[in-house]
């Protein structure tokens, strides 16, 4: 956060040499306006001392004790997703070419599977091995909030429908339920702010019951935004200790594309209207309800565009906030993140603002009708795996992928060779031949 320069009262010195105080280091506000403001210069030097004056008084003299307080004690303590940028590390691009290569070396025709062979060598080199293994534990993680701008009406859903949804994922009768059974995958809740009570072990990481209104205020205050961005990391440390090798990213909340959409919008410098969907499928007088409220909430949000725990306590959510630490973590372990829809695309264009080789680690499951989705994407450089429409969320474009995804990683790991089938010299005699043939 940017702060205001301040003005000490001294009697202006003609003879004096205006001197201008350093801007703060990262800040990008400060460095748009570089030009010194001379008045506020002058006034601002009452520590040194011009030439030709006479004696210093002696308040003026003592003056040093204030630059003696270390400036650490007056600042917030360090962000926590920032933290984290250091440990970041790419993925292993000569275990992707070695996939590659391998590919060429299969009882197939070059090139034969398409897509699921990039996929292949991707899932390669984040897994560090060519080829490639199938996943043995997949997980699926669910981020579940209210969020108080549902008030607004900009959701075909009540406000209090986001708790009913959850009780349903926990007996087991969601559709994310369904998918991570046909998936191979297991399913983990994570009530991180549902404006209800859930069991213990679903709310465990509970940063409060619901945000209040983006298009009138804050969503959350800057330290819950950080206890959640918290909680998001502890969930990826948790589930990569205990096997994981495979994440998926999924949400649960009524009206949360609202909030994903101020943050993309605020990312991407976007105006409401080009990011703003029809979410749970509402109608055109709550889409323009939704519109005003993004309008309205980005108005604030623009002012923490490079300052991530203050943007998502602004204009997010508990939710978007714990999926933002959770996939930046996810980069410093080296698991792969399948992202589902718009809401993990928000997190992840934040995540990805403060520490840009985090994307290296996320796959694109799919692409919805969303506008802010396909912008995010876009930006983000991911070029999703299917394109069907899906805008439940809850992360069952991702399970719905997975099949396809462990489809490419097999056949890449089980497929024969051509040495195998003893065809290796054939068929490069056969090439040479087509070669020889078209020279002529």
């Amino acid at each position: 956060m940017t702060d205001e320069p301040t003005t000490a009262e001294s009697d202006p010195a003609p003879a004096a040499e205006p001197a201008t105080d350093p801007a703060p280091e990262g800040d990008p506000v400060a460095e748009q306006h570089a030009a010194p403001d001379v008045d506020a210069v002058q006034e601002g030097e009452a520590g040194s001392e011009p030439e030709g004056a006479g004696e210093p008084e002696p308040a003026a003299a003592v003056e040093p004790e204030p630059a003696a307080i270390p400036e650490p004690e007056v600042q917030d303590d360090p962000d926590p997703l920032d933290l984290l940028r250091e440990r970041i590390e790419m993925p292993d691009d000569a275990i992707a070419e070695a996939a590659k290569a391998r590919q060429a070396t299969l009882l197939k025709p070059a090139g034969s599977l398409g897509r699921l062979e990039d996929v292949a060598a991707w899932f390669a080199a984040v897994q560090g091995s060519s080829p490639p293994h199938d996943f043995r534990r997949a997980r699926a993680i669910i981020f579940a909030a209210d969020h108080g701008v549902a008030a607004a009406n900009v959701s075909s859903y009540p406000a209090d429908a986001t708790g009913k949804l959850l009780a349903a994922m926990t007996a087991g009768g969601a559709a994310v339920n369904v998918l991570a059974d046909i998936a191979g995958a297991t399913v983990r809740l994570v009530d991180v702010g549902v404006d209800a009570d859930t069991p213990p072990d679903i709310s465990a990481l509970k940063v409060r019951r619901g945000s209040d209104r983006i298009d009138r205020g804050p969503a959350l205050t800057s330290e819950e935004a950080r206890r959640a961005v918290e909680a998001g990391i502890q969930v990826v440390d948790e589930e990569v200790d205990a096997g994981a090798d495979l994440l998926i990213l999924g949400d649960v909340g009524v009206a949360n594309s609202t909030p994903a959409a101020v943050l993309i919008a605020v990312c991407l410098g976007s105006e409401p209207t080009a990011v703003t969907g029809r979410g749970s499928g509402i109608d055109d007088a709550a889409w323009m309800r939704k519109v005003v409220a993004v309008r309205d909430a980005l108005r604030r949000g623009r002012r923490h565009r490079y300052e991530a725990v203050d943007l998502l306590a602004s204009s997010g959510g508990a939710d978007i906030a714990a999926m933002t630490g959770f996939l930046l973590q996810a980069a410093v372990r080296r698991t792969p993140v399948l992202l589902d829809g718009v809401v993990s695309a928000a997190a992840a264009l934040v995540a990805r603002d403060t520490a840009y080789d985090a994307s290296s680690w996320w796959f694109a499951s799919h692409r919805s009708d969303e506008p802010g989705h396909i912008a995010a994407l876009e930006s983000l450089g991911l070029e999703p795996l299917l394109d069907l429409g899906i805008r439940l969320g809850q992360g069952t474009g991702g399970l719905i992928a997975l099949p396809l995804i462990r489809a490419a990683v097999r056949t890449l790991a089980e497929t024969s060779t051509l040495a195998d089938a003893g065809l290796a010299a054939e068929v490069d005699e056969d090439i040479r031949y087509r070669r020889t043939e078209e020279t002529q």
